[in-house]
């Protein structure tokens, strides 16, 4: 894997994947994408919970558009459409969690990337745009699925039309992402997110992960049906462990905020 363009690290049982391309604000091209899904098979094969970001002061501007430039040109081999589907999908329905840190720019493709990750950490420099409009292209890693059902048609469609941007806080409210950390503490605070998420039963965490989102795209009945059937399946001799620990002992209770657990 070639370090300059995406990082790996195993932290215990977390996978965290960092893109590298700091003096291009992380811009994904090809090759970022190449290594990218190299990484993030890694990461479901080897770790119980992963965690993205970006190198340097932003987590991504989205789409490279030199690289975007040489394959929009008149006349040039149409690229194939759909290859960051993939490696995003690694992420939004793999076998493991995943916590996006993000940061500074969080815009077009990133913001891709960012939506694919099961939660989403921005520090207080983070802001989310979608140039799409201005730029002539339109969304291609995932985003009229994942960021419509984040933030609904509306708010989306008022980001690609306009190039509204949206700081750290509006974006929370957007349900763009689910926590807002002071400046330069989101890699944190997300691996502290991931490390505990690696505690949960693994069989639980793959249902959020892999048959949650696609119940969300069953009709009513369906969802009921395979609600159903899921739990069942992740039904486990841990899970009765755990279930007995809570009832014996008192295990993972849930405390309201602020109070203690004695």
């Amino acid at each position: 894997m070639t370090e300059s363009l995406v990082t790996y690290e195993l932290d215990g049982d977390v996978a965290v994947i960092g893109i590298d391309r700091a003096n291009k604000r992380n811009a994904i091209n090809d090759e970022v994408i190449k290594h990218l899904r190299e990484a993030l098979f890694r990461g479901n094969e080897e770790a119980k919970a992963g965690v993205i970001f970006g190198h340097g002061a932003n987590f991504s501007a989205g789409l490279d558009l030199a690289e975007a430039a040489s394959w929009m040109k008149p006349g040039a081999p149409k690229r194939r459409r759909g290859r960051w589907n993939r490696p995003f999908d690694l992420i939004a329905r793999g076998q493991i969690p995943w916590v996006a840190a993000l940061k500074g720019a969080c815009i077009g493709g990133g913001l891709e990337l960012a939506s694919a990750a099961h939660i989403r950490v921005a520090d207080e420099t983070t802001f989310f745009a979608l140039p799409e409009g201005k730029r002539g292209i339109f969304v291609g890693g995932g985003g009229s699925v994942r960021i419509q059902r984040l933030m609904g048609y509306a708010r989306m469609a008022d980001l690609m039309l306009t190039g509204r941007v949206l700081t750290a806080a509006e974006g929370e409210r957007a349900n763009l992402c689910q926590y807002v950390v002071p400046a330069g503490t989101s890699l944190d605070k997300a691996k502290e997110i991931a490390k505990y998420i690696a505690t949960n039963a693994p069989n639980t965490n793959w249902a959020v992960c892999s048959a949650l989102p696609r119940i969300n795209d069953m009709s009513h009945e369906d969802g009921l049906f395979w609600e159903g059937m899921i739990g069942n399946a992740v039904s486990s001799a841990e899970g009765y462990e755990r279930v007995k620990a809570f009832v014996e002992q008192g295990a993972n209770k849930v405390i309201a905020p602020g109070q203690s657990d004695k």
